[in-house]
Parts: C-alpha cells; structure tokens; sequence
C-alpha cells in the first residue's frame, strides 16, 4: 500500500498530544460537573431543514447519504428526510441540543444544565486553528417559557473557572469578551437603522475587515448614512472592565439622540453582567461592544474568548443567549450556552510548545524477560503490580538487557523491572531500575510503587 496522502481540515494527534487534549477535556468535564452541568451526548447527524436554520453557516453544512442508495431506500427515508433535504453531519452541538430538548422536555427538569463533549463537522477552509473536524465541549442551561438572565452572567464566569484551572499546566489566562445583543439593536433602532440584522453581521466583521470596510458595509448593507456609521462604530469601540462601561454608552446615546427600551435593557443587563464580572473574574471578563456573533438566533449576552498573546488564533470559545431556536409551538425553551473549540485550542497549545506530556504512554514500568522460558515469571510481576494501579508492560522479546533498556527510553517508559531467579545459587531477588538516573534497588512487585509524578503521565508547561 501507497503511503497514504493526510487530508487536510481533519486532526490526528499523536499519543502525547492526545494526552494533552485529554487533560483539557478533563479539566472542563471537572469544571462543568462542579458547576452541577450534566453530560449528554447526540447523534451526529440532523435533518438538514433543522441545520440550515442557523444562517450563514448553512453554507458549510457535509450532507450524508450512502454511496448505492437505491430509489427504493430513497423513498423509504420519509418526508422528513428527503422532502426536508435529507442529513446533515452537525456542525455545531447548538442545534442538537434544541432538538433533544424538544423531544425529551417531558422527561428533562427545568432549567436543565447540560455539557456536551463531541466532534463536529463543517466545511470551511482548513487553517491554523480551522479545521473540518473539530471537538467542542458546550454547556448551556436552558429554561422552559422563560430563563433568568442571572444565568448569562453564571455561565461566562464558569469558563472564567475552567480557564484558571488549565492555566496550572501553561495555558495562557484569557479574555472572555462580553456584549449584549439587546445594546447593539437598541443603538441602531434609535439611530433610526431598522435593518439591525446587518448591522450586526457588519460589526462582528471589525476585528478582521476593519473600520473602514465595515462602515462601507453598514452604509451598502445595512442602509446606514455616514453619520450614522460614525455612531454605530464608535459604539463598538466601546470597551470596560466593569458596570461604568453602560455609563459611557448612555452618554455616547446622549450625544447621538438615541432613546431606546430595548437599549436601556440590555445596558441594565450588561452591567449586571460586568457587576459579577468585576467582583469574580476582573480583568478576565471584558466588557466589548464590537462583539456581535453573526449567528442569527442570539437574542440577549453574546461571548468571544481570546487566548492572550494568541488573539490571532481568534475566539477559543463562544456563545450567547437565544429565545427561539427550542420550541415546539406552544411552549418556547429559551437558552444560554458557551461552546469551547478544543481542537482550535489544543492546536496552538502544541504547535507553540505552552504545553507537553511527561511521556506518550501510560506505562510507568517495562518488565523485562530474560528467556521465552521464564516469559510467564515476567508475565506475573506485571499481573501483581496492575493490581496495584501502576501501569505496566512487558517487554515484546527476550533481547539483552541491554537492548530492552532502550526500547523502554524509546518509549518513555521510566522504569525496567528486573525478575529475579529463585533457583540459582544462590537465589537472586527482583530488581527495578529508574533508566534516568541509574539508580536500581531491589523490589517487591506486592509493595514497590514508583514516585507520584511517575506514576501516571502528566500534562505541564512546555520547555
């Protein structure tokens, strides 16, 4: 066989970078599980008319069917599958998650709090941090006909504790960058802009349009004058690391002769929201009015999070509230949720050395054999010390010594076990060697355990 060709979008890490993007997943799961989330999991695939509801990325939605359908198999989908455009492989874990309210609410207790730890698909170009497969790891607390807004305040403060822990093992400390919808459509409202869908779509373009582009935008898409463009980007220039930020909005709407409920709204929200901030995570929850998320279904808090010093990476984990995208007709199921792009990540984490494992395996010790004969002496001090917790090996021949040595450093094993002979004259006892330092002592396979920090590959800061 050909060496194969990698396809590019789709990650494979090695064993010592699994490990670190298992620590990550742990250090969230933990998180998420003190904060009383429980975990869930969907299936991969939807009806495309339920993913093609979350607007732009529709676009990047990979279809599914099987290579030699028959038009018989084709008919026997069912009027959901295929007058409904057939599957769709999910492209976030927003839109399942609303479809497994809807069909388990009479089962679920309200508010539910879930996390949710998957892959998902999109067809975007592959970069650095892009990819066309990709973990994410969600949680969301969604209310039945109502949701209180302390819980947008709740949420970003849990990724603010989640981050803290990770930051033991080198993860730079982030911005979790914060905004309300509500601020935005009420600004552009009482500017007199009524098309606030594209102002909005406008706006979350700054960051990588600019200024200039994204006036031009508001002006041809949005309808906005120059005056007006002025205004709406000089609100998203607006930046605070506590309640005063609504003080300065207030007066910029002051200035420009904005009145607007849904304005005084969300500002009352914001500052709610920067109050918790200030007291909890200050200087950590930031307070932005350029963040917008283009995605059409956030109606109050929306959240970018940034990796300091990495803010080229972009946002690591998004969110923000929305009111309709679980209902079922008669009762709505309005929700707040963040989504951690692990992939996106851990991928900067290893491409810039911040973080690394101990060792790829798990194995803390390798036993050696010293004949095929005596395999099964070998065999059984592995058998007694995986009793004990300790992860063990046996080596895969009965070279010298000296050879398997070298195969337990190739494989970052840090410790060879030795197994004595009861029959030779006189009896020797078992030894285990530590191949770092050299050092070997005698061991018993019922009492010996390595040091704490060998015991178990560990993630920490990279050299």
């Amino acid at each position: 066989m050909a060496r194969p060709t990698p396809l590019s979008g789709f990650p494979e890490w090695l064993p010592a970078e699994r490990l670190v993007e298992q620590h990550v997943l742990d250090v969230l799961r933990r998180t998420f599980e003190l904060h009383g989330f429980a975990g869930i999991e969907t299936r991969a695939v939807e009806p495309l008319d339920q993913l093609l509801r979350k607007g732009e990325t529709s676009k990047e939605v990979y279809t599914l069917h099987r290579l030699q359908e028959t038009e018989e198999e084709r008919a026997g989908r069912g009027h959901r599958e295929t007058e409904g455009g057939g599957l769709g492989l999910h492209f976030d874990l927003t839109v399942p998650f609303a479809r497994y309210v809807l069909e388990n609410a009479g089962k679920l207790a309200f508010p539910f709090r879930r996390y949710q730890i998957q892959k998902v698909w999109r067809g975007e170009r592959p970069q650095e941090g892009r990819f066309r497969e990709f973990a994410q790891a969600d949680i969301d607390v969604v209310g039945q006909g109502e949701l209180p807004y302390h819980l947008e305040v709740e949420l970003p403060l849990v990724i603010a504790e989640a981050f803290a822990a990770l930051r033991e093992v080198g993860v730079p400390p982030v911005r979790i960058l914060v905004n309300n919808r509500r601020v935005m459509e009420g600004f552009a409202q009482g500017l007199g802009v009524d098309a606030v869908e594209a102002v909005l779509r406008a706006l979350d373009k700054l960051d990588k349009a600019g200024p200039d582009a994204v006036a031009a935008m508001l002006r041809e898409q949005a309808g906005a004058t120059e005056e007006q463009a002025r205004a709406l980007l000089e609100l998203a220039s607006v930046r605070g690391e506590d309640e005063a930020v609504a003080d300065v909005v207030r007066d910029l709407a002051a200035r420009h002769g904005v009145t607007s409920p849904l304005l005084d709204q969300g500002l009352g929200e914001l500052a709610a929201l920067m109050r918790s901030a200030a007291a909890r995570a200050r200087g950590v929850i930031v307070a932005d009015l350029k963040i917008a998320r283009g995605l059409d279904y956030y109606t109050g808090s929306v959240y970018e999070t940034v990796l300091v010093g990495h803010e080229d990476l972009g946002s690591i984990c998004s969110g923000g509230r929305y009111d309709a995208l679980a209902s079922d007709g008669t009762t709505t199921y309005p929700g707040v949720g963040l989504s951690v792009g692990v992939s996106r990540l851990v991928s900067r984490l290893l491409s810039a050395g911040l973080v690394r494992a101990t060792r790829a395996v798990p194995s803390a010790v390798l036993v050696a054999v010293t004949s095929d004969e005596t395999r099964g002496a070998s065999d059984a001090v592995a058998l007694a010390l995986r009793a004990r917790g300790i992860p063990v090996e046996v080596a895969p021949a009965a070279a010298k010594f000296g050879k398997q040595i070298r195969h337990a450093d190739r494989r970052g094993i840090p410790f060879v076990w030795f197994p004595g002979d009861p029959a030779a004259e006189p009896p020797t006892r078992d030894q285990v060697k530590d191949i770092r330092s050299g050092d070997q002592v005698d061991a018993d396979p019922s009492s010996w355990a390595p040091p704490a920090e060998d015991l178990l590959p560990r993630v920490v800061p990279g050299e």
